[in-house]
Order: C-alpha cells, then structure tokens, then sequence
C-alpha cells in the first residue's frame, strides 16, 4: 500500500510539472526572460517554503552541518546549475531538441542506480525506459522536424539531463537522514540563495507589478516547484529511484493536454503515439513484481 501511494506521490508531481509550460509563456509574455525565472523560481520558493516552516515544521531547521554538502549538492547542482545549461541550451537550440535532451535524466538514474546502488537492471525497466524517452521524444516535436545538433548543445543537454537526475541522487541519500520535506526546503533555500545573484532586478520587478503576471509567477512557485518537488521527494522514500525518474516523464504529456485545453493546439498523430508509449512506460513499470514476491 505505501508503495502505491509512492507511485501516487511521483504522478502528481508530473502532473504539477507539467503546468511549468502554461506558467512560463505567461511570464515570458510579460517580459520576464528564462534567466530571470530562476531566482523567481527559485528564490520566491525559498522564501514560501521559509515562511511556512516558521509557522508550521520549525524543525526542519535543525540540520548538521556534516550533511550540509547533500543540500549544497541538490541545491546548487540539481536546481541552479540545471537551470543556467538548460537555459543555454535553449538559447542554442529549440526548446523541443532542449527537453528532449534534459528528459535522458532517468537514463542516468537508472545507469547511477545499478552502480551505486546495485539496484537490478530488470527488463521490465528497461523497457519502460525506452518507451518513456521515444513517447518524451515523440510529444517534443522533435520526430519530423529538420534538427541539427552542435556539440555544445549535446553537451549542455547531457549536463541538464545529469542535472536534473542528480536530485534523485541526492535526496537518496539526505533521506536517510531527515524526512521529504527537510530535504526539500533545504534544496531550496540553497538555490533560492544563490539565485538571487543572478537576477536582472530593474526588469523583473516592473513585470510582476502586473497581478496577472504576479499570479503566474505564484503559480510557478507553488504548483510548479514547491508542491512537486516535495511531492517528488515524498515519492521518493517508497519508490525506487530509477522508476520514480521514469514515471515522472509523464510532464511532456501533462504539458501536451494543457496546451490544447488552455492554448488551443492541436494534438498530431507523433504527439498522441508519444502520449500513448510515456503512458505505457508507467504501465509495465507499475506491473513489475518486487524481487522476492
């Protein structure tokens, strides 16, 4: 049963994720870049997650200093430094070919996972692997389109997709010693701080002087970071690892049935087989018996 609920816990969390599309072209359209999205991110979570720790889970606070570096790890690494090559990356490619690429993250999961870990490379993973990055690479647009790929790109791509599997990593081991919410605010406080330093103030603050730009802006906070990532983390302490990266390649999908609910777009025929293959991936990953049963 706390398995299941695990399982529960990543799909949500796709589920919220998949809403970063609708928040993004709101806050692009008001003027505020991808960079500055970041410390907006990063930094007004921070500062959300602060104030409700204050109010309601003060011990999160309490932390040694000894683990500081798994919290400098996931803040840094799996937050920060995946957001400035993810956005590099987009600025050298298409942002299809940029989360095509960020989406080979369970690859390294899974790859981390039978080398740390020694966690069984089983053929119903891999299978559900495989479907889940064709079924990503399907619902992107990438399938079709005339793409050229430097190496730089391939480079910052693989790194974002390090990145952004490298939380996975972290928060294996963090909770072997502080609860999903712990781990979680720390991530952000870290990244949150961090952020700061990068943000072009003159220009962010006019933007979000607008509500609906403001309401945006909470919603990437609360529906598209905070509320995911803990749900991810939560996740986290039932599933294994690799199979929690590969479910939560659910996003492109949510983000597909958002755009033609919200904006409209039409569904082509590689985006539904992609939808299908993603959603097929959970299924043979959901179906595979514990070792030992």
């Amino acid at each position: 049963m706390k398995k299941a609920i695990g399982y529960v816990y990543v799909i949500a969390a796709a589920v919220c994720w998949g809403f970063l599309g609708l928040f993004n072209r709101v806050l692009t359209a008001a003027g505020v870049s991808l960079l500055n999205m970041m410390p907006l991110r990063f930094g007004g979570t921070a500062i959300l997650f602060t104030a409700f720790c204050m109010a309601f889970k003060r011990q999160v606070f309490r932390i040694r200093l000894r683990h500081l570096p798994i919290f400098l790890g996931s803040g840094l690494i799996s937050m920060l430094l995946l957001g400035l090559v993810y956005f590099r990356c987009q600025q050298l490619c298409s942002l299809a070919v940029a989360s095509i690429l960020m989406y080979l993250a369970p690859s390294f999961v899974v790859l981390f996972g039978a080398i740390f870990w020694k966690t069984p490379l089983t053929a119903r993973k891999i299978t559900a692997l495989l479907l889940a990055l064709c079924g990503c690479a399907l619902v992107s647009g990438i399938v079709g389109s005339d793409v050229r790929i430097s190496l730089e790109v391939l480079l910052m791509g693989l790194a974002s997709g390090l990145c952004y599997g490298g939380y996975t990593i972290f928060a294996h081991y963090g909770m072997r010693y502080y609860d999903s919410f712990t781990m979680a605010y720390w991530t952000f406080l870290i990244a949150g701080v961090a952020s700061l330093f990068l943000a072009d103030w003159p220009t962010l603050l006019p933007a979000l002087a607008e509500p609906r730009t403001g309401l945006a802006a909470l919603g990437l906070m609360v529906v598209g970071t905070a509320l995911p990532f803990t749900l991810y983390t939560k996740g986290l302490e039932t599933v294994e690892g690799g199979k929690a990266a590969i479910i939560a390649n659910i996003e492109p999908v949510m983000s597909a049935v958002i755009g033609v609910t919200v904006f409209q777009e039409t569904l082509s025929l590689w985006t539904l087989t992609g939808i299908v293959l993603v959603l097929s991936g959970v299924v043979v990953l959901a179906c595979e018996k514990e070792p030992g049963k």
